[in-house]
């Protein structure tokens, strides 16, 4: 076995390897940008060696490896991770590549390629054409619309867009191909017939240099936004016995195909409208996954433990008729994104942090820590919190409880998206499909903030600030709006009256009295605030609240759910600028990012809908458009700039 690994990655992929290193008794390597020099993974590994050129920079991670003297590089999951180069290159500096073979990374690497391998191996795979020998409009009118339009390089949903008619086409070719080159350096795109309602059910496969391929069961994968997965479980709801062999049978073969070592996953697409049982190849994952917790939880294997071990050039310990699945469990990621903006990337300084505490049946993959700045530069995945149990009913009911324990302050995630996505009926009943998120995301993304939330804002603020100057007992917290970050809908101007008696420090503080959200009195109000925690009782209800400060800013999280409030002067004209108002005819920013196109000029008459410019965050592309017909009197976006969230970007004025 090694004695020292480097990981080339960060966040909480690196910490979780970490953790297997330290109990293997193997020296563990971390590198870092100057952006995390202080994270999580960097103080938790021995030795932390910094990269000036960033994370894809395969000579500089070659070049640390060898001077840490490392004897392997661990690649987690993104970066480098499916680099076939990369891969070579360790080997060529006699370094160990923790992973599959670079051909293997290069067949399964390019999905039209894939389809080709797998397809003369027996495995079933989605009718398509692909370039370059087929014309995508002539191969999708061949199949039938709808079809899904996919980069034939790289994975994680980025670039792949559903196409509903012939004329919508050319317009989705455009973007994909543009993400598909952002992202991968390869613009090639490949056409399939888009499954009604399908589930997404994938094989974690197992195979070493002797010949030896295994799988582990299935994860069900259905419950996604963006293309992307956000719950996974195993094993899934849908498969009997039967199925599962089936699957898993085809999975082996598809590994086989290509010769592959280490630990990959085979993805499958199930048509979810009824008639046979029927499954196909959709891509192979030549990595770990982030997913493999659940795995790992039903199989009680490590997983990153193996892929050491069989690197290493050791057997596998078992065979096919070893492996056992025992219980259930479910995953849910945490991202750094806002559910009620359609999922757009967030970001901000982690001001409070509550993970929750270890307990049987509950595990949490983070990366998080107190004053870590989360930002756009890399993937908005925080940290992972799974749930294990006899049954399925049980692994859900801990996954819920486990997130109603977290709390993230100081930006919006989706926590409380996750915790009301859990409890759905049809989620708990198993009845899954990659389109239920986005049906139910109405439902799913939460209200307002409710006056009690809104009442102990203000009363965390005044309790800290002290008795008004002017000795008026309602002179205080007046005109609260939610945040510009929150993840509900904007509420303006929502004015907070409280009246009582302050006493302490703002770390340390009490207040008693009485309080008014709105207009409505809400009866007798107390609150103690204590090492970043609020029990706040209004009208003889006592709801406790994690909480933090920074300036005029107070958040708040309760049960999942977490909310900004900012005190503001609802006469300030300047508030206009922030939060904005329908019909102003400004043009804002929805995330923190990069602008990658401007389509337009100031002084161009421009209609409705009309697109303007084009912001880039982590590899997701969103479009702005025209708010309304009339002439671009205001150009503030520039190629190559870096935007924050709600940034005016460009303004438009209706013609006279």
């Amino acid at each position: 076995m090694f004695t020292s690994v480097l990981i080339a990655n960060r966040g909480e992929i690196a910490v979780r390897i970490i953790r297997t290193l330290r109990a293997m008794g193997v020296a563990a390597v971390a590198v870092h940008t100057d952006a995390d020099r202080d994270a999580r993974h960097v103080r938790e590994a021995d030795l932390a060696v910094r990269l000036p050129r960033g994370y894809l920079d395969a000579d500089g991670v070659i070049e640390a490896a060898l001077a840490s003297g490392a004897q392997a590089v661990h690649p987690g999951y993104g970066f480098l991770a499916e680099n076939a180069g990369f891969a070579r290159r360790c080997a060529e500096a006699g370094l160990v590549f923790v992973g599959p073979p670079a051909a293997a990374i290069e067949a399964m690497g390019d999905k039209i390629r894939a389809k080709e391998t797998v397809a003369a191996a027996g495995v079933p795979v989605v009718p398509g054409g692909a370039e370059p020998h087929d014309d995508l409009l002539e191969a999708a009118a061949r199949i039938g619309f709808p079809v899904l339009i996919k980069p034939s390089a790289g994975g994680g949903g980025k670039g792949m867009l559903p196409v509903r008619s012939a004329g919508d086409l050319p317009a989705a070719v455009e973007s994909a191909r543009r993400t598909a080159l952002a992202a991968f350096e390869d613009g090639t795109l490949l056409v399939e017939r888009l499954v009604d309602r399908p589930r997404h059910i994938e094989i974690q496969v197992l195979a070493d240099g002797h010949g030896n391929v295994v799988h582990l069961g299935e994860r069900e994968c259905s419950l996604q936004r963006r293309h992307q997965k956000i719950v996974e479980e195993a094993p899934s709801p849908l498969l009997d016995d039967e199925a599962r062999r089936r699957m898993g049978a085809a999975a082996v073969e598809a590994a086989r195909s290509v010769g592959y070592v280490g630990a990959g996953t085979v993805e499958f697409i199930v048509p979810g409208t009824g008639g046979p049982f029927a499954f196909y190849f959709m891509e192979m994952n030549t990595r770990l996954q982030v997913e493999h917790p659940v795995t790992e939880m039903v199989t009680g294997l490590d997983l990153v433990e193996l892929q050491l071990r069989v690197a290493a050039g050791e057997a596998l310990p078992f065979g096919q008729d070893g492996v056992r699945l025992d219980g259930h469990a479910v995953e849910a990621r945490i991202y750094a994104e806002d559910p009620a903006r359609d999922f757009l990337p967030t970001g901000g300084r982690v001001l409070a942090l509550r993970e929750p505490a270890p307990a049987p049946g509950v595990r949490v993959d983070s990366g998080l820590a107190e004053g870590l700045v989360v930002g756009s530069d890399y993937d908005p995945m925080l940290a992972k919190v799974v749930a294990w149990a006899p049954d399925r009913a049980g692994a859900l009911a801990g996954l819920d409880r486990a997130l109603g324990a977290t709390a993230i302050l100081g930006l919006t995630t989706n926590v409380g998206f996750l915790r009301a996505l859990v409890r759905d009926p049809d989620v708990v009943a198993g009845r899954l499909d990659t389109g239920l998120v986005e049906r139910r995301l109405g439902e799913l993304a939460g209200g307002a903030a409710p006056d009690q939330a809104l009442a102990a804002a203000a009363l965390v603020l005044h309790a800290g600030d002290g008795a008004p100057e002017s000795g008026d007992p309602w002179d205080v917290a007046d005109g609260w709006r939610v945040g510009e970050r929150a993840w509900t809908v904007l509420r303006l101007g929502v004015p907070v009256r409280i009246r009582g008696t302050a006493s302490g420090t703002e770390t340390d503080a009490a207040w008693h009295g009485e309080v008014e959200v709105d207009g409505r009195r809400l009866g007798p109000a107390r609150l103690v605030l204590r090492e970043g925690e609020a029990a706040v009782t209004v009208g003889g209800v006592t709801r406790r609240y994690v909480v933090a400060r920074e300036r005029e800013t107070v958040w708040l999280a309760e049960g999942g759910r977490a909310w900004p409030f900012t005190r503001h002067d609802p006469g300030d004209p300047g508030d206009r600028e922030g939060a904005g108002h329908a019909g102003d005819g400004a043009v804002r920013s929805p995330m923190p990012g990069t602008v990658l196109l401007v389509k337009a000029a100031e002084g161009d008459r421009v209609s409705a809908g009309q697109p303007l410019v084009v912001v880039e965050a982590m590899k997701m592309e969103h479009t702005l458009t025209a708010p309304l017909d009339g002439v671009l009197s205001e150009l503030r976006a520039r190629q190559g700039q870096a935007v924050e969230l709600d940034a005016v970007l460009a303004r438009v004025t209706p013609c006279e």
